[in-house]
């Protein structure tokens, strides 16, 4: 099975349970002593520590939310002394103030652990070369996977961001053998190697990209693991979280959520209420041994399914399945729910479209309009307005067939399209303009 700690990893799931139980328990007795934020917030939802008699009562406790973190800047809702603190991690900022993030040094050993288990999960260790393509210093991303890779014995090649050029030679010259970096920036690398000169497949040794930190689908998957010849898995976590703390295993059948690190729920985005396994909903997360910046379910805006099933690879812990989009990225066109997801999801069935598209919104009039910009593939690239014209009515119907509504085709030369090296930005919203 190749666990990093096999007797934690395979831990019987009733056995997870009373560990969950018991750190839970002890998580909420300190924060209800430590936080004036919770005390005040618990004794407002009128439960008290004594009341959480089963892992179940986890239920009663209420809801952490993103203003929270905002509304407490910068260090509000921390629960250890400033002297005992050894980092700090600070959001963009870019949708509101700013959200600091505090570690001791048991919370780095926790994160740099987690990573450990996850990366030796799908086969990254000893002998391997990882180039750390995620950003370094305030976000959590590159500094997350540098540790956790050093702990499994990998050599790290810290590149951050950026110079793709130089990027592809140091993988071909220091034989990368995996990269962490978001999947569009890997689809970019790819396509600055070939212009290049340079095939990922054929000219370098990586075999494994960790790719992560905005949705992608399993058909982009499919697309990235055929034309670079890598195993893709899908690594998730976030700012508030600590950072990027889990990952698929070798099954690629969803992400094991470490229970003794980390208590995870699906609950319904409008209600709240808790959803059965299998369900999709809002992701809610408990960190079960934070020490500087406890977190006690908090909605984490993620769509998903959380999946109890065994997992093939004999890991017991529960995981979660690939993220769908999130609560807030859920676009309403004509009162129908669209996410980007499901719009990659359908593209990337047709072998004639590229690997990069756009979505705007518009309003026309009174009623919504939507328009998918879409790149040819550059083998179905054609001077012939018969052919576009076909391609472009095959686009058409697939996605009014998944989305259930009507949507604009304009389809757009390859390479055009933009780039990113962060983040990619999918959508363009002109409603509000």
């Amino acid at each position: 099975m190749g666990c990093w700690n096999q007797n934690v990893e395979a831990m019987p799931p009733e056995e997870l349970r009373q560990v969950q139980y018991r750190l839970a328990k002890a998580l909420v007795s300190r924060i209800y002593e430590t936080s004036e934020f919770y005390r005040r917030r618990m004794k407002e939802q009128g439960v008290r520590p004594d009341d959480i008699r089963s892992l179940a009562d986890i239920r009663k406790l209420p809801f952490m939310y993103k203003q929270d973190l905002r509304d407490n800047y910068p260090d509000g809702l921390f629960c250890a002394p400033r002297d005992e603190l050894v980092r700090y991690h600070v959001s963009s900022g870019t949708t509101g103030k700013p959200t600091v993030v505090g570690y001791t040094r048991r919370d780095i050993e926790n994160w740099s652990e987690s990573l450990a288990r996850a990366f030796s999960s799908c086969g990254l260790g000893r002998g391997d070369v990882l180039q750390v393509s995620y950003g370094y210093g305030l976000f959590t991303g590159g500094l997350g996977v540098h540790y956790g890779a050093e702990r499994v014995g990998a050599t790290v090649l810290p590149t951050s961001v950026g110079n793709t050029e130089r990027q592809i030679e140091l993988m071909q010259d220091l034989h990368t053998t995996a990269i962490a970096c978001t999947p569009s920036y890997l689809l970019h690398m790819g396509e600055v190697a070939e212009k290049m000169g340079v095939s990922i497949r054929d000219d370098t040794d990586l075999r494994i990209g960790i790719l992560g930190a905005e949705p992608w689908s399993e058909q982009m998957r499919s697309r990235i693991e055929e034309w670079l010849g890598i195993r893709a898995y899908d690594i998730y976590g976030t700012s508030e979280l600590s950072g990027p703390m889990f990952t698929e295993c070798s099954e690629q059948q969803g992400i094991h959520i470490w229970g003794d690190l980390a208590l995870a729920e699906v609950v319904d985005p409008k209600t709240g209420e808790v959803l059965q396994p299998g369900e999709r909903g809002e992701l809610v997360v408990t960190i079960l041994q934070k020490e500087a910046f406890p977190m006690i379910r908090y909605r984490v805006g993620d769509i998903t399914i959380m999946d109890e099933a065994p997992c093939a690879c004999g890991r017991t812990h529960p995981r979660i399945r690939r993220i769908q989009g999130r609560v807030d990225d859920m676009l309403i066109v004509r009162g129908i729910n669209v996410f980007p997801s499901q719009v990659e999801h359908a593209l990337l069935e047709i072998p004639e479209v590229g690997r990069h598209f756009q979505i705007v919104v518009d309003r026309k009039g009174a009623l919504d309009a939507m328009l998918v910009r879409v790149e040819v593939s550059e083998e179905a690239f054609s001077d012939k307005i018969t052919d576009l014209m076909m391609i472009r009515k095959m686009v058409e119907h697939r996605l009014r067939g998944s989305l259930n509504v009507g949507v604009a085709v304009e389809l757009v030369e390859p390479g055009s399209l933009p780039r990113f090296e962060g983040k990619s930005k999918k959508v363009v919203d002109r409603r509000s303009l």
